[in-house]
């Protein structure tokens, strides 16, 4: 094939790019054969999104995997975590998932995993499939092409390994409200719902938004940005739920709401994850990025656990698992990955097991933040668009630096002082610089705090 110019769709640890030049089914046909060649795989897992695209896009996915020689697996429309899944239990070669996940509607991308779920970077594979991609120097494909093998049994094998994180006989009656964004969530969670009712469970389910449209009629389901959550918050109040859970595109995140119709930050979702499992796992490790990290460090702390800081990003949380044995990670992004779901991340297994957490403590979602809001104030993550990332970084670090009782540029410059800390780092994904401000009981500090550095941003 004729050599493309370097293609721009690939990111850290995925691929995500504008549809037309930097995304089409030429290069996603490159993409695919080039997985195949340099992992040397026989069978690959391939599931899509909803969006218009997708469907095309791993059209042409199947047809390089194939070409080269590859069996598909096509799970068809499906979640991320589907593929992850998908990938292990049937013994693949490596998974593909067509998603563009939360980004805009004239977007697209993929995201992949080697044999065993492991993830995808530039030291396992993903510089030479890009290498391959752009040249265009494959192989000679074999005599018989591989073949494609619709494989919807797979959802089946997939809602039994969510739903072993689960005591359902711990279950109490519970109403909760789902709000899918019209992403791919909805046949996935109706799946795992209809084996919780054949189990007994007595839970109440409330679903908006629910069915699949990759015109996102109510949006792109990204439930991070604040103008997007007063929906599903003004639905928990209206439907006198006792929380909600609402997830991004290709559900490999989710994000929860109180009964009082409260968006909970990411980061005490961390920490209360980590509670849970370290009851369940006394003394394991956990893993957390470095963006905002008192109160998980805390909670770990007191629950007598490990706390170990990983670089933020999939690929980065799923190795550090792996390497280390953590029973859990999470991301104040919402990602949240575990050791006994091949180290990578789910956005069901997070909601069933705050619903059985809620059922054995008898309390409320807010019971158990509040108090943690409290302790460890944070401002939530603002996104700059900066001309020069580096020069804002350098003239931030300037100012503060200096100062600083601890530097860590484990990701980005974080600065730790008496009381309070930040964190500001470079987007893998996004041309953005990101900040995050957190402290020890001080809500009015962390406020103060991220004024100042933003306008320091700003005018950099």
């Amino acid at each position: 094939m004729t050599p493309i110019e370097p293609l721009s769709c690939f990111k850290a640890y995925d691929i995500r790019g504008r549809l037309g030049k930097e995304l089409n089914e030429d290069i996603a046909y490159r993409i695919g054969r080039a997985f195949a060649q340099v992992l040397g795989a026989k069978r690959v897992v391939l599931g899509r999104d909803c969006r218009p695209s997708s469907q095309s896009l791993a059209a042409a996915v199947a047809r390089g995997l194939t070409d080269a020689g590859a069996d598909v697996l096509d799970l068809g429309l499906s979640g991320t975590e589907e593929s992850y899944f998908a990938t292990t239990h049937y013994a693949a070669d490596g998974g593909i998932c067509v998603t563009a996940s939360h980004n805009p509607m004239d977007y697209n991308g993929m995201k992949m995993v080697r044999r065993g779920s492991a993830p995808l970077d530039n030291a396992t594979g993903m510089a030479a499939i890009k290498a391959l991609a752009e040249s265009g120097g494959f192989a000679d494909g074999p005599n018989t092409a591989g073949q494609i093998h619709p494989t919807p049994e797979a959802r089946a094998a997939y809602v039994q390994g969510v739903l072993g994180f689960l005591d359902v006989a711990a279950l109490r009656p519970l109403k909760i409200l789902v709000n899918a964004g019209n992403g791919a969530a909805g046949p996935t969670f109706d799946a795992i719902a209809h084996a919780l009712a054949e189990r007994g469970a007595p839970l109440d389910f409330v679903r908006m938004h629910h069915t699949p449209d990759g015109s996102f009629p109510h949006g792109i389901p990204n439930p991070l940005l604040v103008e997007n959550q007063p929906v599903t918050a003004n639905a928990v109040l209206a439907e006198g739920a006792d929380f909600a859970v609402a997830w991004d595109g290709d559900f490999d995140r989710c994000f929860f709401f109180d009964h009082l119709g409260r968006f909970i930050d990411g980061e005490y979702v961390v920490g209360l994850l980590a509670d849970i499992f370290l009851a369940k796992f006394p003394g394991a490790t956990i893993i957390h990025d470095p963006r905002v990290v008192w109160n998980t460090r805390d909670v770990v702390e007191n629950a007598q656990g490990k706390a170990i800081q990983s670089r933020t990003g999939h690929a980065f949380l799923k190795q550090a698992l792996r390497d280390t044995g953590a029973v859990y990670g999470g991301e104040m992004s919402a990602h949240h990955y575990f050791r006994d779901f091949m180290c990578c991340d789910s956005g069901m297994i997070p909601w069933l097991l705050v619903a059985e957490l809620l059922s054995r403590r008898g309390c409320t979602l807010a019971d158990l933040i509040d108090s943690r809001r409290a302790a460890f104030p944070s401002s939530g993550e603002q996104n700059f668009v900066v001309a020069d990332a580096t020069r804002a970084v350098a003239a931030v670090a300037a100012q503060f630096a200096p100062r600083a009782l601890r530097r860590d540029d484990t990701d980005g410059m974080s600065l730790e002082f008496d009381g309070w800390r930040f964190n500001l780092r470079a987007s893998n994904t996004e041309p953005l610089l990101r900040l995050n401000v957190e402290s020890r009981g001080d809500a009015a500090l962390v406020a103060q705090k991220q004024q100042e550095i933003a306008k320091m941003i700003i005018n950099a």
